[in-house]
């Protein structure tokens, strides 16, 4: 049997499915190609950190890491680790004596307080450290509106 002549096919409908199918397959094996590796850039190494400096113009914020560096310092050289110690150190690292607050660091009973704080009034904000059986902590905060840094008694500081 033979076939009917019908229409004339056009080869232009196989080419095109050809052509995008080709596409399609260099499209998602360009996926595959890892992208290059970055440059590796270098960074400066030194082992030198730089030391903290006090501003006593700037904020508790802007001078937390001063404070943190002397009070660490102090504790690290084994320092007599009650209130006047402390503040004496903080006066001698530069704080005015004035805008310092202590709690005291001895109980009703007479026997050393388990933790002391201690503050720095720099302008509208305040830098409070304390110390004792659970180590060195710290912050920065805003004055109370008392006017002072440490909430409760504190000690009169006189000497």
């Amino acid at each position: 049997m033979r076939r009917a002549p019908g229409p004339k096919r056009s080869a232009f409908p196989a080419a095109l499915a050809a052509i995008g199918l080709a596409a399609l397959t260099v499209g998602a094996l360009a996926g595959c190609v890892p992208a290059p590796a970055p440059a590796p850039t270098a960074k400066p190494t030194s082992s030198a950190t730089a030391t903290p400096t006090l501003d006593l113009q700037g904020t508790a914020q802007q001078n937390l890491a001063y404070f943190d560096y002397v009070n660490n310092k102090f504790i690290d050289e084994g320092g007599d680790l009650s209130g006047r110690p402390f503040i004496d150190n903080l006066v001698k690292a530069g704080f005015p004596k004035s805008d310092l607050e202590v709690t005291p660091d001895r109980t009703t009973v007479n026997l050393a307080a388990d933790n002391i704080s201690f503050s720095v009034r720099l302008g509208k904000t305040c830098l409070i450290g304390q110390y004792g059986n659970t180590g060195y902590a710290s912050t920065a905060q805003k004055l109370l509106s008392t006017g002072r840094c440490l909430v409760g008694t504190t000690r009169t500081i006189d000497w």
